[in-house]
């Protein structure tokens, strides 16, 4: 009997979408599990595990493989990963900053963005493709930029450094 016979013929888009309702639920309980009493903000066991060091990258790491697993079993085009993977990216490189990458953890939600993205491909692939693509090209040119002013900032530290040091021989 063929495999495909027990998901009512389904095939990997069967299981695509059984995955995609648990990344909804461990989204929800990820990102947005608890309300603050009087405001719209929610949070969830993400920004929790965010105050241990190391168990919410960790726990992160984990909930965003799962989503990769999804996208790749729903075909989200290349674009799409990309862009969740940019999500992820930007998640944990800010994340490593003490305290303020736990502010930005509670504030952006990668994976409230990434099951997003996943939901608009199903919905609407190509929209979801097209804007993915836009989004991949805002983050490379904001990646130059930073990348850019790090550099000028950095050479103008030498420069300062090396005029000092000139001022300090002479």
């Amino acid at each position: 009997m063929d495999a495909r016979a027990d998901d009512g013929g389904q095939g990997d888009r069967g299981r695509g979408e059984r995955s995609l309702d648990h990344l909804r639920l461990i989204t929800q309980i990820f990102d947005q599990a608890f309300a603050i009493p009087g405001t719209t903000w929610r949070f969830g066991l993400d920004a929790l595990f965010g105050l241990v060091p190391g168990l919410g990258d960790i726990a992160g790491a984990l909930v965003a493989v799962y989503a990769m697993r999804v996208a790749r079993q729903l075909n989200a085009p290349p674009a799409i990963q990309l862009h969740m993977l940019s999500n992820i990216a930007l998640d944990a490189l800010v994340g490593m900053v003490p305290i303020a990458g736990d502010l930005f953890d509670f504030a952006f939600k990668a994976q409230t963005r990434n099951l997003a993205l996943l939901e608009a491909h199903i919905t609407m692939p190509q929209k979801a493709a097209r804007r993915s693509r836009r989004g991949l090209l805002l983050m490379a040119v904001a990646t130059i930029i930073v990348f850019a002013t790090l550099t000028a900032l950095g050479a103008w530290m030498i420069y300062l450094l090396l005029h000092w040091l000139g001022g300090l021989a002479g």
